[in-house]
């Protein structure tokens, strides 16, 4: 997604720099009459999804009804080609379709999204063989060292400008956030967030921790500003390292943290924590057993580890186009396989927090200023790549609402560690989030 290129622009001739999607955009002929067979396959498409409150508008005007029940949302199909490729495989041609414009939607998109993830849940237990291997979502991109560097490349380094535009000001939080109280502002609940998490690693002055992946650095400069500990942050995001390292040395924090530009595989050393926030989802769950060893040989006797990661209730393939145009090699894992961690590792796990409603509150948040923000994305980039992301957070928001997708964090300490506390009480003895942010 985010390769520049250079194209001509239709209209003026002109050369632009564009971040553009690989997209299915030319359309087909559209002033004819649909076939009976289109409207028998809308409608088959319809009750192989579990019949979700949708009326379909065709390329000509005509007008499919649900069956049975009031429509909710409207979808415009422009083009005939457009319903062939939804029908051969919706996971992936949903999202084409709407980034490239050929997918029009009336009605409220995260709530669209919402209504057919639930109902495509109940409808999957019935489905015959042949249609879960049509509609199948594809094994994620590897995520080998090489490969992993140029999938964080393809999503994380579209430019620190575009997230700044709907990302939080108070640290650059592209993970969910923490509401206490669901007044909280974004800022207020990131902020939250942060402090929640060094609560969990019981953090003290002088104490060692290191951090994989860590974004713009926000929680390592957190961690050395209020809680007087020295952090090794492991990113491979060179635009992301950048602004991490400018922030730490506008605070005065150099002393206290340091942001190594490398894999989170080459950590060494020893620490009194491990933290991980929101990479998770980029290891590979056949990566797990060499994380485990990893956590198990960084972490001093007495340590404590935290990971924070988007998750399933069961084992489940990431959807197709996220996977494909957004996320390159994501795979959130299921609880289970969350565990397995833990146990190569023998690690005692003390606590699992699932912060699910806590996300689809954060992304509503993020969307609010990603629409408030919408012309400039298109300056920046182009009008499908607004449309793609646009998408990807509203089916997100409403993954979360629907249940599909989940949020953990685990702590986990060493099996034989005995210096733990008695209770999580203290967690919770005083709000967690700024009057101000």
């Amino acid at each position: 997604m985010n390769q520049s290129t250079t194209q001509k622009t239709r209209d003026t001739g002109q050369e632009q720099k564009s971040h553009v999607l690989t997209l299915p955009l030319d359309h087909t002929q559209a002033d004819r009459s649909p076939h009976t067979y289109e409207r028998w396959l809308i409608a088959k498409l319809v009750r192989m999804a579990g019949a979700p409150p949708v009326r379909f508008r065709l390329w000509n005007g005509d007008v499919i009804e649900p069956e049975g029940q009031k429509a909710e949302f409207t979808l415009h199909l422009t083009d005939p080609k457009a319903l062939y490729a939804l029908v051969t495989n919706p996971n992936l041609a949903f999202g084409d379709l709407y980034s490239a414009g050929r997918l029009e939607v009336e009605g409220d998109l995260p709530d669209l999204m919402e209504a057919v993830y639930r109902a495509v849940y109940e409808a999957r237990q019935k489905w015959p063989k042949w249609l879960e291997a049509l509609w199948r979502n594809h094994t994620p991109r590897s995520t080998g060292i090489s490969e992993a560097k140029e999938n964080i490349h393809h999503h994380y380094d579209l430019g620190n400008e575009f997230y700044r535009l709907w990302l939080d000001n108070a640290e650059m939080q592209y993970t969910c956030a923490y509401y206490e109280t669901p007044d909280l502002s974004l800022e207020q609940a990131q902020l939250a967030k942060l402090e929640h998490v060094c609560r969990k690693l019981r953090l003290k002055p002088g104490m060692t921790v290191v951090e994989a992946g860590c974004g713009w650095g926000g929680l390592a400069r957190y961690m050395a500003r209020n809680y007087g500990v020295k952090v090794h942050s492991y990113n491979i995001s060179r635009e992301q390292l950048d602004y991490a390292r400018e922030e730490a040395h506008k605070q005065g924090l150099d002393h206290l943290v340091e942001y190594v530009e490398d894999d989170y595989r080459n950590i060494s050393g020893q620490y009194d924590a491990f933290v991980s926030i929101g990479m998770l989802e980029h290891v590979g769950k056949e990566n797990y057993a060499a994380l485990s060893e990893l956590i198990k040989r960084s972490l001093k006797p007495d340590g404590i580890a935290l990971l924070h990661s988007i998750g399933r209730n069961r084992p489940m393939l990431m959807n197709a186009w996220i996977e494909k145009r957004i996320f390159p090699g994501a795979y959130p894992p299921s609880i289970g396989e969350f565990m397995q961690i833990c146990e190569h590792g023998d690690f005692s796990v003390l606590d699992v927090e699932n912060l699910r409603l806590h996300y689809a509150q954060t992304l509503s948040h993020w969307m609010e200023r990603f629409t408030e923000n919408e012309d400039k994305v298109t300056a920046m980039y182009d009008g499908h790549f607004t449309r793609a992301w646009r998408m990807y957070l509203a089916g997100s928001m409403a993954a979360f609402r629907a249940g599909s997708l989940q949020l953990f964090q685990v702590v986990f300490s060493h099996g034989d560690n005995n210096r733990l506390p008695q209770s999580r009480q203290d967690l919770y003895n005083f709000p967690a989030a700024p009057e101000e942010a």
